[in-house]
């Protein structure tokens, strides 16, 4: 529930701002041998499929990642300049040591296991009445065994904070990979259970212990997977909203030690809890009674090795990549060390280093420029609300309020974080350095608490290139990593800046009133505020959307899943109605003068398509259809615009071409 993206999570520089305005359409991006009847996304995006071809390093490579080259050198050249010899505990000291640490590689692969040792021989002499307080343990920054955890606001009561218990285990993600039998997923699952195998031989069992070790695990995973919520039941908020007392959660579930659980996570005076998925949480207390002692403990350590594998020598990171980034995603060769070890400090320490990127990367007038932006894009969907032909005035009413309430978050938080608890010691290893941080990170989560919800808070770093949608806070936040070309330019053609940034405005407002977010009120509370009557009609606009999302195959006759990917599909639709309105309000909105031969329609258009540009390997697209809750980019684009009869006037595209879709097929929701 905690938030709801625009897009994926990657990191680009901030380019420095033009003297006079950027080219509008950059032709070298378009395919001219391809009609924007036949395919648009080929049309406006295949000059650029062409003149990039994908990478060995990438399994997806995109606009976003181009942009992520530069982004890496520029926070880059901000770490490898903080200087040598910083006061220990200053924030330069810190992030500048935990790069260095990972770019070590001769100390890395000379220590080999030795970081994990004390870890495993904690697991190894572990008890069966000792299982809840070591699950609790990695709980705590480590990673995910049997179940998850997390604290986020009551989904009735947005002021106050909640635990949450969630299904967790599944190291491949999704409960297909464990379940499906296709060839694709069958390669998958056979390179899972072998890299399981290879980790256990890493830290010194026989191959046959170890192989047997990989079996027991792949058991205990394929059994949590088989009572697993299916993705598409997750997105419905009515069936994971379970509260309970505490005292109930002990009776329900009598063999996981809730004591050692909660004072493994330093959780006091606790009175309920929220269980998403109450079957998974009853395997999981069947199986604290008739696993084989042995296996948890095999469990316990994979997990433990998985969550550390890169974060040490070569053969276990290489272990990592071949599994996770080779067998699942497609990927050929792994990323130079640089760029892991830069992430590392980027995301653990983010804020840190996102006060010493904002000062340096994001310009004054970037905010300004956008506050503008946000401001049009919310007057134009109030008219759209105000305006829509299935929705009833009480309903209007309730939507326009919530519309109203509205938190807008722009560039960078007021409050940082503070990260003087965080210890980074040179003197100890990698690993055990990014699990004190790591620890941190989740000893933060958890000390929420008993507090009141922080609205101040942001849930993303400042040089994030994202954007998202809180619906506890009804907030819409815009870092400052995507305030940039091509999203947005200040100086920028404003037919391009409404097409890319303007629709991810309108796209983060619309997840307030997606399938998901329009469950919440606008004081963020989980309240029906629908009349019956247009709830229906609102699901059944809905399904027919799905519908056509799903009627696309992905690869491998694998089609997409436009039940999963619902919100964002509803947001994509959103946003560029909206921002299209917006946009025709503008004085270059309402003439039609061209710019590199281009109308401002068709550039609107064309600058949205530029930005999911991109080019990806069959198994990254099979992947993300089981994880990614976003539409391939090739979907966003086409299965999008063929809803907007603006669009279709824009390219003159007609009856008969395949990009045309007929009037009475097409759908309106926002």
């Amino acid at each position: 529930m905690r938030k709801i993206t625009l897009l994926f999570m990657a990191l680009f520089a901030m380019t420095a701002v033009a003297s006079t305005p950027i080219k509008a359409v950059d032709r070298e991006n378009l395919d001219p041998g391809i009609s924007p009847g036949e395919n648009f996304y080929k049309y406006a995006c295949g000059g650029w499929m062409l003149n990039h071809p994908l990478d060995p390093q990438y399994a997806r490579f995109g606009t976003f990642d181009q942009l992520a080259e530069n982004s890496r050198n520029q926070v880059k050249d901000i770490i490898t300049n903080l200087g040598k010899n910083n006061p220990r505990g200053s924030i330069k000291q810190k992030v500048g040591d935990l790069y260095a640490l990972g770019m070590d590689s001769v100390r890395l692969n000379n220590e080999g296991m030795a970081p994990l040792k004390a870890g495993i021989d904690q697991i190894k002499a572990l008890t069966r009445d000792r299982f809840s307080a070591a699950i609790a343990d990695q709980h705590n920054g480590i990673a995910a065994p049997f179940f998850n955890s997390s604290v986020m606001a009551d989904m009735k009561n947005s002021n106050d904070n909640m635990l949450y218990l969630m299904q967790g285990g599944l190291g491949m993600g999704d409960r297909d990979y464990y379940l499906e039998k296709d060839a694709n997923t069958l390669l998958v699952r056979y390179a899972y259970e072998n890299y399981i195998q290879q980790l256990f031989q890493l830290i010194g069992y026989k191959k046959g212990n170890a192989k047997k070790a990989a079996q027991h695990v792949m058991a205990i995973e394929t059994a949590l997977a088989q009572v697993a919520m299916p993705r598409e039941e997750t997105r419905d908020y009515s069936k994971l909203y379970n509260v309970v007392s505490v005292a109930q959660l002990k009776a329900d579930y009598p063999n996981i030690n809730w004591a050692q659980y909660f004072g493994g996570l330093n959780i006091k005076n606790l009175d309920q809890v929220c269980v998403f998925q109450p079957k998974s949480l009853a395997k999981v207390n069947e199986m604290m009674k008739n696993l084989k002692e042995e296996d948890v403990k095999e469990y316990l350590i994979f997990k433990y090795v998985d969550a550390a594998s890169p974060y040490l020598s070569d053969a276990f990171a290489d272990a990592n990549f071949d599994m996770y980034s080779r067998a699942m995603s497609g990927k050929q060769v792994k990323m130079p060390r640089w760029k892991h070890s830069l992430d590392v400090p980027n995301t653990m320490l983010g804020e840190a280093v996102g006060q010493l990127y904002v000062a340096k990367y994001f310009p004054a007038e970037s905010k300004k420029k956008m506050q503008q932006l946000v401001d049009n894009l919310k007057k134009a969907l109030g008219e759209h609300i105000a305006t829509l032909s299935w929705m009833s005035p009480k309903t209007k009413v309730n939507a326009l309020v919530k519309l109203n309430s509205f938190t807008v978050k722009i560039g960078y938080p007021d409050k940082w974080r503070d990260y003087s608890k965080v210890d980074i010691d040179p003197s100890k290893s990698y690993w055990e350095n990014v699990l004190n941080a790591r620890r941190f990170m989740a000893e933060y989560e958890y000390d929420q608490l008993g507090k009141p919800v922080d609205k101040e808070r942001w849930y993303m770093t400042p040089q994030t290139v994202n954007a998202y949608y809180e619906p506890s806070s009804n907030e819409i936040c815009f870092p400052a990593g995507i305030l940039q070309a091509p999203y947005f330019d200040p100086n920028a053609d404003e037919a391009c800046n409404y097409g890319a940034i303007g629709v991810v405005i309108g796209h983060e407002m619309t997840h307030g009133f997606d399938d998901q977010g329009r469950n919440f009120d606008h004081n963020g509370n989980m309240v029906d505020w629908w009349t019956a009557e247009d709830a229906a009609k609102f699901q059944e606009l809905a399904d027919k959307l799905g519908a056509q999302y799903s009627a696309e195959v992905i690869a491998d006759g694998v089609h997409a899943n436009g039940q999963f990917t619902m919100g964002e599909n509803i947001a994509d639709h959103g946003g560029l109605r909206v921002a299209y309105s917006a946009f025709k309000k503008t004085e270059q909105g309402k003439g039609n003068t061209r710019i590199d031969g281009f109308t401002p329609d068709q550039r609107f258009y064309l600058s949205y398509a530029n930005v999911w540009a991109a080019n990806i390997t069959k198994e990254e697209m099979l992947r993300r259809t089981k994880v990614d809750v976003h539409s391939l980019g090739v979907n966003r684009v086409n299965v999008a615009i063929r809803n907007l009869e603006e669009f279709f006037n824009a390219f003159n595209i007609q009856s008969g071409m395949k990009m045309w879709r007929d009037p009475a097929d097409r759908v309106i929701i926002w």
